[in-house]
């Protein structure tokens, strides 16, 4: 990607928490902290989860839309939308109608599906991997097929669709975002996304996975260049090491070989851990803030280190 590209925030917004005491504030603390995300970051996120044993959990697609409509400077999406969860058809309509109701904000995420858990309480069947990999290809399909023609007829192996109608059609089409590190979800972000997003990676990791993304891109015929290339994940930012250390805890480290990769340590150390990624084509880094409701990592991520990125 050329290097003026500049490059971008979102920011997730979260979806679970084990202390239910937060209820009563969450929509007051969750609108501050896009208040002061807004006109810095450019989009806001969140997961598409049912349950987590008691764990309170929000579900995706309505917070999404509340938030949307009371953030009308930020784009909205999610990472990722279960494509289980919706039948596809359903799901265009749904992504239709909130591109119209958002006046064209609205980023479609998609995935595969992993906890079992929640299939299983949910009476969703959970087939799989590889099946579940090729119902996502099944609903990409359909859905792509009623946003650029407004009606469309499938039968597949997982789903059919006879005569379905989406009206009014999304303008913009919503891009489409995958998440995706294994050859059969890369050769779906490279044929079918507008953004391939990697999560908790680290550098060394994304390298190989570029390389790997890019050659497939060139067996299915498309442009590199023409997907945006986006990391999520963890980040701790403090004004010191030690404070960043607490906040991350024993979710993610800033370590080479970290399994759970993230940005941990003082503004000046995160620009660091970013610059490896911004040098592999990341222009997009969707971060989860791990001192909500407090704002002060947020506050730093805002005016030291997007600024450093961008000169």
């Amino acid at each position: 990607m050329p290097s003026v590209t500049p490059v971008q925030f979102g920011l997730f917004m979260p979806a679970e928490s084990r202390d239910q005491r937060r209820r009563a504030t969450y929509v007051t603390d969750l609108n501050r902290v896009l208040d002061l995300a807004t006109g810095h970051f450019d989009s806001a996120w969140i997961v598409d989860h049912l349950q987590f044993a008691d764990t309170d959990v929000l579900e995706g697609f309505t917070t999404l839309a509340f938030m949307a409509a009371l953030h009308p400077h930020l784009k909205f999406g999610h990472a990722v939308l279960c494509q289980a969860f919706r039948n596809p058809a359903l799901l265009a309509k749904m992504g239709s109608t909130l591109q119209l109701l958002s006046g064209g904000r609205f980023i479609l995420g998609l995935g595969a599906g992993w906890n079992e858990e929640e299939y299983r309480a949910y009476g969703y069947d959970f087939p799989p991997a590889p099946v579940r990999v090729d119902q996502l290809e099944e609903a990409l399909q359909i859905i792509t097929t009623l946003w650029t023609h407004g009606q469309a007829t499938f039968a597949g192996k997982h789903y059919q669709v006879l005569n379905a109608v989406c009206q009014p059609r999304p303008e913009p089409v919503p891009p489409i975002l995958l998440g995706a590190v294994k050859p059969r979800m890369l050769r779906l972000a490279a044929t079918y996304a507008d953004e391939w997003d990697v999560s908790s990676t680290n550098s060394e990791r994304y390298a190989v996975l570029t390389a790997e993304f890019e050659r497939i891109c060139a067996e299915v015929g498309r442009d590199p260049s023409t997907v945006r290339r986006s990391w999520s994940g963890g980040c701790a930012c403090a004004p010191t090491q030690r404070e960043a250390e607490a906040l991350a805890g024993d979710s993610f480290n800033a370590t080479r070989d970290a399994e759970d990769f993230g940005f941990v340590g003082t503004p000046e150390q995160i620009i660091e851990q970013m610059r490896p990624f911004v040098a592999l084509g990341v222009r997009h880094f969707k971060l989860d803030s791990v001192d909500f409701p407090q704002v002060r990592g947020l506050d730093l991520l805002i005016n030291e280190v997007l600024p450093a990125l961008n000169t």
